[in-house]
């Protein structure tokens, strides 16, 4: 049996911080020891707000630096940049057409961006893009593409990570048992 899979992934939209470490860092490189590890900069869930290519490439290389100072040893962990993986948005457009709207209109980022629009009296939509409507599909592909079995996050990334085990049952459910359920 091949060795199980931990993925995570972090998102160069600021400085790395404590809740980072807690949260998602230090239990990821935990797991090193037990797991194939799969860590990367996820530059592709930052365009829903970084609008600056250098602003972007300043922040991946803080993320990258993060990790390696807290101890991600290279040589056991594939660590890469979500971007350099082309076949992302291939398996997103798959995902997509096996997910329901009502899952993504039930994801806390959505649902706080439209709540903070309603009580300024704006339209519900207002300044949101597709890209952060999606991204929990996005998130998904990151998690399903590579059959990880482990993915430690955050908790306010948790609700994604339960999109995409069902997501994930749903594409199951019609093709058979391709996808690992995380």
């Amino acid at each position: 049996m091949a060795q199980k899979i931990s993925l995570s992934g972090i998102k160069p939209t600021g400085t790395p911080h404590l809740g980072n470490y807690f949260g998602m860092i230090r239990p990821a490189l935990d797991l090193v020891k037990d797991y194939k590890a799969l860590y990367f900069i996820a530059d592709y869930h930052a365009l829903t707000v970084v609008r600056s290519g250098d602003e972007m490439e300043r922040m991946s290389y803080d993320v990258a630096a993060t990790w390696m100072a807290l101890g991600m040893d290279p040589e056991q962990v594939t660590f890469f940049r979500q971007s350099d993986v082309p076949e992302i948005f291939e398996c997103t457009w798959i995902l997509n057409c096996f997910t329901a709207k009502g899952l993504l209109n039930r994801a806390h980022a959505y649902k706080a961006a439209v709540d903070a629009n309603i009580a300024e009296e704006r339209d519900p939509d207002a300044g949101v893009n597709i890209g952060l409507y999606t991204y929990p599909v996005l998130m998904a592909a990151d998690i399903l593409l590579y059959g990880s079995h482990v993915v430690p996050v955050g908790q306010d990334q948790r609700q994604h990570v339960e999109i995409a085990a069902d997501i994930a049952q749903a594409f199951n459910y019609t093709y058979g048992d391709i996808l690992t359920i995380p």
